[in-house]
């Protein structure tokens, strides 16, 4: 029996595995969004940085694993069958859960995640214990569990995001007030002092979070703790000292100051939040090597009290998951994108907003403009001039391709590890996830970079960020005690099953991501449009974005207008449903797509713009027609054929196949035209267009008078055909349009 213990704990290895690639590709953000932001370094002297603060991390970390071994249960009550399952639990149920997170592109808390599995799983197992055992009722739960932990996480979130946000504000306010966006000449007077205390913060974070247990005790960190103010004083005369000179020799010494955050931030997380990856792995590993030497082979008796005691890692297990972490950072594509949500819910300028307006949003928009406007009357005028000078976005310096300058990156990171270093002495169960996330918020609203235009979408990403930390917690609780009650009552035979459904589920998530980033990949043309400033240029990419919308509109169309008429012709449902998810997904594109060209409208010389709007809206309608034209044909058809009424008579499909002959190839020379910007045949495609939009006509009637005439005639057929006809006829109409608009929006200027 033990051989199949050893193999559990085979699969919670390989477990830990993905569990170090899928936590680290959601925790990275914390010390990496700051960094890439605001372009300080290249990316791979910030993955450098970074990896080495992970290496020091993890190799100065205790290894001690209490939150898995005992934080939420007390494993002396529990035997070792139980402790396998529910840790096998914890890890199928937390890697999903966190894969989805990274999926979606939102940060999460490992910690969160671990903790509520841990909670879910041990009071799945302690309700069966109790149902099984008479002397003990529904109060003995508390003897099995520990409540307080989860209690102190939920406390986590809230202090987090209100602390966090309302310092991220208030710093940054003051920090641009002095610095303005023009910040090079008061940063050669001041920079190195503001630099200097910054790095004071960060060094001090780095001793006492990130290398605490190895310093515990140290006659010097004692010493420094007994002094502290004097110390930090000292420290920051000597760092601005040092940094004085280094700037004399036109050294950046904010960069210095970025990548330090980086590296102490990388750090502490590595060495605290090891835990929330390997924790479990490693507490299955010791339950078995307790097993065997003490079990007996009595795996449903033998208590794990073993577990109540402290146990190190050995520092080979450390190492190995250091540099898989590290793997994970640089290569993870999920990483990227849980990185690019925190960036962009930041960003300075307009840009791509991925999410969308919610009702809550705009009342707190709203709301906020109102106390500003009141606000503003009381301030005097000169004193509200004299401020939005320190604030002119016009200023801004911005590296190519950042999303907001270094000033406000120094203030993310000292900040965030200001606040965790200070939440850790005094108690307060601050999140490291939740922490960074808000300060960034908090600094970008400061910053002024939720202007009208964005604002509603930048307080949506938010709360559905912070909504779904919540959520996190709800999720890993339910999910985690189905899980390990599952596996309870099913045995090996239901592990086995959950560890291919999480498999599967992995490379089904990996496989549609890949699918996502290659057609965000795209529209890579939109990026170099925010990025330049040459309004000319930006006017020649608009040119060629839009030209590619409507030329992919066009193809689309075609493909999905050829597919319905094969599905009812083939009678195929499947190939109907097809159509129908296609048409719904094309159709959020295109609303994204408008948005995006919208953004760049804005940025193209002014002339231009007011010449050349009526025809963009024209074609972006027209885009949205070919949707709507669409859904009105197949709907019916897909009612017609599910419900197996009878089929279109012969002479009818051979109609419609003529017709689809003819659009096609209206279509293909559209979508040429489009494409290539000559038009050469413009004219006569339109008289083509006209003479089969008469010919559809003609059809209809010659439908409508064999109805009248033929009192046999089969009446849904009839009519559903006349839809056909009559959305053909509008597929036409809605070609010429598009056709015509394209053209005026991208012919030559005079």
């Amino acid at each position: 029996m033990s051989e199949i213990y050893t193999v559990i704990v085979g699969i919670l290895g390989i477990l830990a595995i993905s569990g170090l690639f899928v936590g680290v590709t959601n925790d990275a953000v914390n010390f990496l969004n700051s960094a890439i932001g605001s372009k300080a370094a290249p990316m791979r002297t910030i993955l450098l940085v970074a990896s080495i603060g992970i290496i020091i991390g993890v190799v100065t970390s205790s290894g001690m694993m209490e939150v898995a071994r005992s934080g939420m249960f007390n494993p002396g009550l529990f035997t070792f069958h139980e402790v396998m399952m529910l840790y096998l639990g914890v890890m199928f149920a937390n890697i999903i859960l966190l894969d989805l997170y990274n999926s979606w592109g939102l940060p999460t808390s490992t910690t969160v995640s671990l903790i509520f599995c841990l909670l879910g799983s041990a009071i799945a197992v302690s309700i069966y214990k109790i149902s099984n055992t008479p002397d003990l009722g529904v109060g003995a739960l508390g003897q099995f569990i520990n409540t307080s932990r989860a209690m102190g996480i939920v406390s986590a979130i809230l202090l987090s995001v209100v602390i966090a946000f309302t310092c991220g504000t208030f710093v940054m306010y003051v920090s641009r007030t002095i610095f303005s966006f023009r910040y090079t000449l008061p940063f050669r007077r001041f920079g190195s002092m503001w630099c200097g205390a910054s790095l004071t913060a960060i060094v001090y974070f780095a001793v006492f979070k990130g290398l605490k247990s190895i310093l515990a005790g140290h006659d010097f960190v004692t010493m420094v703790d007994n002094h502290l103010l004097l110390s930090l004083l000292i420290c920051w005369v000597v760092c601005s000292l040092l940094l004085f000179f280094i700037q004399r020799f036109k050294i950046n010494i904010l960069r210095i100051t970025i990548l330090s955050g980086t590296f102490a931030l990388a750090l502490a997380f590595a060495g605290n939040d090891l835990v929330n990856f390997i924790g479990v792995p490693l507490a299955g590993l010791d339950s078995l090597n307790d097993f065997l030497a003490n079990g007996h082979g009595n795996y449903d008796s033998f208590m794990m009290d073993s577990l109540m005691t402290s146990a190190k890692s050995p520092l080979l297990y450390l190492l190995i998951a250091g540099i898989i972490m590290i793997i994970a950072m640089a290569t993870s594509k999920k990483a990227q994108n849980v990185v690019k949500t925190s960036v962009d819910l930041s960003r300075q300028d307009e840009g791509d907003e991925m999410f969308g307006s919610s009702r809550v949003a705009r009342s707190m928009v709203r709301a906020t403009q109102d106390i500003g406007e009141t606000v503003s009357k009381i301030i005097p005028v000169k004193a509200i001039k004299w401020i939005d000078s320190r604030f002119n976005k016009e200023e801004v310096i911005l590296a190519q391709g950042a999303a907001f300058d270094e000033v406000r990156a120094a203030v993310n990171l000292v900040l965030a590890a200001l606040l965790i270093v200070v939440g850790t002495n005094y108690k307060l169960p601050l999140s490291t996830t939740y922490v960074t996330f808000m300060v960034a918020m908090g600094s970008s609203l400061a910053d002024r970079a939720w202007s009208r235009e964005s604002a509603v979408f930048r307080v949506t990403g938010v709360i559905s960020v912070i909504g779904g930390w919540f959520v996190t917690a709800g999720v890993a609780f339910a999910v985690c005690a189905i899980v390990c009650a599952l596996m309870h009552f099913g045995g090996f035979i239901v592990m086995i099953a959950f560890m291919c459904l999480d498999i599967y589920l992995l490379w089904r998530s990996n496989r549609n991501y890949a699918k996502k980033v290659k057609e965000e990949k795209k529209d890579d043309v939109f990026q170099l449009m925010m990025r330049t400033k040459d309004k000319e240029i930006v006017w020649d990419l608009l040119s060629k974005h839009v030209a590619r919308t409507q030329s992919f509109v066009t193809r689309f169309a075609l493909e999905q207008y050829n597919r319905i008429v094969e599905g009812i012709s083939n009678e195929s449902l499947r190939e109907l449903r097809h159509c129908g998810n296609a048409l719904k997904e094309e159709q959020s594109q295109l609303k994204k797509f408008r948005r995006k060209e919208l953004l760049a409208m804005r940025r193209i010389p002014g002339d231009i713009a007011i010449e050349r709007n009526t025809w963009f809206h024209l074609g972006a309608n027209s885009n949205q027609q070919f949707i709507y034209c669409l859904k009105r044909m197949l709907d019916p058809i897909k009612e017609h054929v599910d419900n197996n009424f009878n089929p279109l008579p012969k002479v009818y499909l051979n109609e419609l196949e003529s017709v689809r002959r003819k659009i096609s190839e209206l279509m293909n020379h559209t979508e040429q035209m489009i494409s290539t910007n000559r038009y050469d045949l413009y004219q006569e495609t339109l008289a083509i267009a006209e003479e089969l939009k008469e010919e559809l006509s003609a059809m209809r009637k010659n439908v409508i008078d064999h109805m009248y005439q033929d009192n046999s005639t089969n009446l849904k057929v009839s009519l559903l055909y006349l839809n056909i006809l009559q959305e053909s006829q509008e597929f036409v109409s809605i070609m010429r349009h598009q056709l015509r608009a394209a053209r005026k929006f991208l012919e030559e200027r005079q």
